[in-house]
C-alpha cells in the first residue's frame, strides 16, 4: 500500500479519496505536530501541487480563494479591502516559518475553536467549495465548521476554494485578538468585523464573528442588525452591550476565565468599530 501520493491534478486526487481513506495534507503545520513520536494511521495524499487549488481569483459573484493558498501571500500580496482583515489574521497565525507553509483550507478543515481565519471568513459570509467524483457541494461556511475539529466535509472529499461574496458597498473589514503574546499563540479570543458601506457611509451589510469563545466560532446577529442602517461617523461603539453575546459559550482555561473572555471580546468588538469609523478608501 502507498503511504504518500502527491497528484498534479485534481481528478488524480479525487480518484485516489474514492479509493481508499487518505489523510490530507497541504502544509501539514498542524498534522505532523500531532505525530511526534507516533505512525500515522492513514496514508497521505499531499494536493500542494494541484495547481487548481492555488491563487486568487475575482470573479462575476466576487472572490475565489483556492484551498491551498498559504496565508504569508494573503498576507503581503496587495489586495482590496474586503481582504483587510483576512490580511491581519494571516499576520498573527503562528510566526512567519507557519506563514509560509500553512494554507487557507487546512485552517479550515482542522476546524480548531480558534482558528484565526474563520471569524473573518464567516464574517464575510464565505462559502467553501468541496469536490468528490460524485460531483460539487457548496455550503455556508458557517455550516461547514460542526464543532470542535469536526466538519461537514465527507471522506471522498476534497475542500477545493473558499468564496467570498462580492461586497454590497465599499467594504471595510478588520480582526482582532487577544493572547498571551502577539505570535505564536492560541487566542483567549478574536473579533471579525465585515461592513459593506454606501459611498456616504450608510452601513448596508454588517457581519460580525467571534473565535476562541464557542466550540466554533460564532456570528453575532443581534450587534450585526443594531449596525444596519447607522452612518461610520456615528459612535459605533454604542451599539456594543452583554446582550450581543449570547451566541458565545466561553469557558476556563489555563489561558483565561470565561467571564474575562467576554469581557476582552467587548472590549475587542468597540475597538474594531472604532477602528472601522474612519474615511472610506478605494474600491470593495
Amino acid at each position: 500500500m502507498h503511504i504518500y501520493e502527491r497528484p498534479r491534478d485534481l481528478e488524480t486526487a479525487l480518484a485516489l479519496l474514492a479509493e481508499g481513506d487518505w489523510q490530507v495534507m497541504a502544509g501539514g503545520t498542524d498534522i505532523y505536530p500531532a505525530r511526534v513520536d507516533r505512525p500515522l494511521e492513514r496514508p497521505l495524499l499531499d494536493i500542494t501541487a494541484i495547481e487548481a487549488l492555488h491563487g486568487i481569483e475575482e470573479t462575476g459573484e466576487g472572490y475565489r480563494l483556492g484551498a491551498c493558498l498559504r496565508w504569508s501571500e494573503l498576507r503581503d500580496r496587495p489586495l482590496p479591502p474586503i481582504f483587510d482583515g483576512l490580511r491581519k489574521a494571516a499576520a498573527t497565525i503562528g510566526g512567519r516559518q507557519i506563514q509560509n507553509r500553512a494554507t487557507l483550507g487546512g485552517n479550515l478543515c482542522n476546524a480548531s475553536p480558534a482558528a484565526d481565519g474563520i471569524p473573518v471568513l464567516m464574517a464575510l459570509e464565505a462559502v467553501v467549495e468541496l469536490r468528490s467524483l460524485r460531483g460539487v457541494r457548496r455550503i455556508p461556511l458557517v455550516d461547514f465548521v460542526r464543532g470542535n475539529r469536526c466538519t461537514a466535509l465527507a471522506p471522498d472529499e476534497l475542500l477545493t476554494a473558499v468564496l467570498l461574496p462580492r461586497p454590497r458597498g465599499r467594504s471595510r473589514t478588520t480582526f482582532l485578538k487577544l493572547g498571551s503574546r502577539a505570535h505564536l499563540v492560541i487566542s483567549i479570543t478574536m473579533i471579525a468585523l465585515a461592513l459593506d458601506c454606501d459611498p456616504a457611509g450608510r452601513i448596508l451589510r454588517a457581519g460580525v464573528a467571534v473565535g476562541a469563545c464557542a466550540p466554533t466560532a460564532r456570528r453575532l446577529p443581534l450587534l450585526e442588525s443594531r449596525l444596519l442602517g447607522r452612518d461610520l461617523a456615528e459612535p459605533l461603539a454604542t451599539a456594543v452591550d452583554t446582550a450581543v453575546l449570547a451566541p458565545l459559550a466561553p469557558i476556563d482555561d489555563i489561558r483565561g476565565t470565561a467571564a474575562y473572555r467576554r469581557r476582552a471580546t467587548l472590549v475587542l468588538l468597540r475597538r474594531g468599530l472604532a477602528e472601522l469609523a474612519t474615511p472610506l478608501r478605494g474600491a470593495a
